[in-house]
């Protein structure tokens, strides 16, 4: 990553840029999480020691630091039976496990604004759709893989859609811009 960052392989992203940021340490610009990475970059010549960061478990974390958001959702989405189908359950059963969570903001990416949400019950872990949709309407909410997330704006996308929201995710005039950060916990709520 070159001289003035530093990437760092983690099983818990969210929880490793939190400890990092509430240590506080000199010289760090910016801490980005991924997937299953965090960046660390630092200004010029002025990198502090992360070596204990490759050997940091996520059990060490402390409490959780970001806010508490909840989001109203209308669990109408076109991929919501089949969600159900795959899960094992009924619809009810779907809006049941979906609300019932607490969910991390892991990382953003794909569109400003697009939160990677955590904490996705086994159940609602299903696969992306086989073909991707060419529009996804603004607020969609999806499931894929290990995570869901609304849409900020209309965009392509293969998540499975269960609902919709009216809440606005991404709005350029507002500070700040994104209304999910990492580190925030998120609750669905139906409408």
């Amino acid at each position: 990553m070159g001289r003035d960052a530093e990437l760092i392989e983690t099983s818990d992203p969210a929880a490793l840029r939190a400890e990092i940021v509430r240590r506080a340490l000199p010289g760090i610009e910016d801490v980005v999480p991924g997937a299953r990475t965090v960046l660390v970059r630092t200004s010029p010549g002025q990198a502090p020691d992360l070596r204990w960061a490759a050997a940091w478990r996520p059990d060490e974390a402390p409490e959780q630091v970001g806010r508490e958001l909840t989001i109203c959702v209308r669990y109408d989405g076109p991929d919501l039976e089949d969600v159900a189908a795959l899960a094992g359950v009924d619809v009810d059963g779907v809006v049941a496990l979906h609300t019932g969570a607490v969910y991390t903001v892991a990382f953003t990416g794909f569109a400003p604004g697009f939160g990677y949400l955590t904490g996705l019950p086994e159940p609602l872990r299903v696969p992306r759709r086989s073909s991707p949709r060419t529009r996804v309407p603004v607020g969609a909410v999806g499931l894929a893989g290990d995570f869901t997330g609304v849409y900020p704006r209309p965009s392509p996308g293969g998540w499975q859609l269960i609902g919709r929201t009216d809440q606005t995710l991404w709005d350029a005039a507002a500070d700040p811009p994104a209304l999910l950060s990492p580190g925030d916990r998120v609750r669905f709520t139906p409408c």
